[in-house]
This record gives C-alpha cells, sequence and structure tokens, in this order.
C-alpha cells in the first residue's frame, strides 16, 4: 500500500511584527544602525530603547544619558560605591557584561560579547573609544600567596584607565592598572599588560608597541 506523500511545507510569510523583532535583534547586534534608522523604524524603536533604559536604572545603580543604545541582551550591574555610568550617545551590544564602578564616556561603541569589570578602583573609558567583539577588561587581580588555596586569594585592584579615541580589537584583553592613552590602538588579541602611550598602536602577548598612527602609512 502506497503512503501518500508528505504535503508541501508552508512557505513563512513575514508579518509586520516579525520584520520588527529582526529588525531589533539586528540592531542589538550592530547598535551603530540605530542612528540611521528611517523615521518609521523610529517610531518603534525609541519607545523600545526607553523602556529598556528606564528598566535598568530602576533595578540597578546605573545612569543612562540621552541618545544611548542599550541591548535588551546587555548584562549590567551597579551597586552603591560600584556606580555604572554611560554617558550620551554611547551604544552596548548584545550580551555584553558591565559590572561597576564603570564610567563609560561620550559616543562610545561597546560591541557584543565585550566584559568589563571595574573590581574596587573602576574602568574608565574616554569618548570616541570603540571595543570589539569579546575583548575583556578587568581592573582587579587574585594573587597567588602559596599557603592560601586559590579560591581563598585575596584580591587587588589598582583600576583601568582608557583614553579617548581609542581602538581596541577584537578579543583584546586589558589587565588591572594599565592605563592606555588617548588615540592608541589595540590590535585583535593582544594582551595589554602595561601602560599604552597616546597614539601608539601595540600588538602581541603580551602587547608591545609596533607603530605609531602618526606616522602609520594608510593602506588605503
Amino acid at each position: 500500500m502506497s503512503r501518500n506523500p508528505d504535503p508541501a511545507p508552508t512557505k513563512f510569510r513575514p508579518t509586520a511584527l516579525d520584520y520588527q523583532i529582526q529588525h531589533k535583534q539586528r540592531l542589538s547586534w550592530m547598535p551603530w544602525l540605530f542612528s540611521s534608522l528611517k523615521p518609521k523604524h523610529l517610531e518603534w524603536a525609541i519607545p523600545w530603547q526607553e523602556q529598556i533604559q528606564q528598566k535598568l536604572v530602576a533595578l540597578e545603580t546605573v545612569t543612562i544619558e540621552s541618545a544611548c543604545f542599550v541591548a535588551p541582551t546587555a548584562h549590567i550591574f551597579g551597586e552603591p560605591g560600584r556606580t555604572v555610568e554611560i554617558q550620551s550617545g554611547t551604544n552596548v551590544a548584545a550580551d555584553v557584561f558591565i559590572h561597576g564602578p564603570v564610567t563609560i564616556g561620550k559616543n562610545v561603541g561597546i560591541n557584543a560579547r565585550v566584559s568589563i569589570d571595574g573590581g574596587a578602583n573602576g574602568v574608565v573609558i574616554g569618548n570616541d573609544t570603540r571595543i570589539a567583539t569579546g575583548t575583556a577588561i578587568y581592573a582587579f587581580n587574585h594573587l597567588t600567596e602559596p599557603d592560601r588555596l586559590v579560591r581563598d586569594q585575596p584580591v587587588r585592584s589598582q583600576g583601568i584607565r582608557i583614553g579617548c579615541d581609542v581602538w581596541i580589537g577584537a578579543n583584546v584583553n586589558i589587565t588591572d592598572g594599565v592605563t592606555i592613552g588617548d588615540h592608541a590602538v589595540i590590535a585583535m588579541g593582544a594582551v595589554v599588560t602595561k601602560d599604552v602611550p597616546e597614539w601608539a598602536i601595540v600588538a602581541g602577548v603580551p602587547a608591545k608597541m609596533i607603530g605609531d598612527r602618526r606616522t602609520q602609512k594608510s593602506n588605503s
């Protein structure tokens, strides 16, 4: 006895709501697109962002200035003494983790899956800095005293300072106590354990200076 063939699958016909949900996901992973939205998209995008940011401010010790974007899947935690401050024009993408004390300047871009923990002495990020996907910035370190278990080691925190107009590539690691000067570039995958001068280009593990933005020839 022959079996009837399976019916043809029903073609998916997206609704306006489906498009909106997909657009929100796109913005969450590429938040720089928010500033170029058309007026018809801003009709739902602005209230959506207001709701996300107002809820976050109500639940955590967090301040968010105007014209910011915060992805709904960003994980931002602050408490008294460990405030998170996000200044105007800054974007925080999907799956970002931030634990205060952290101060983020104006027009900063924090891309997906970045992790920032301010430890006790905080992380400060200057205006117009860009931080690419997967970067980890930890303003604390566990000691390694031989008479204690790893889990019982004391924690030290000196703080991290990142200047203005800094470009931090994907999957960079920045350790406690580091200061990165204005206009510096940190290459993808670098591990930054020492201070970086202004305008420097650094790369490697541990990161070393390989150039200067003021004298670097353009590839274009």
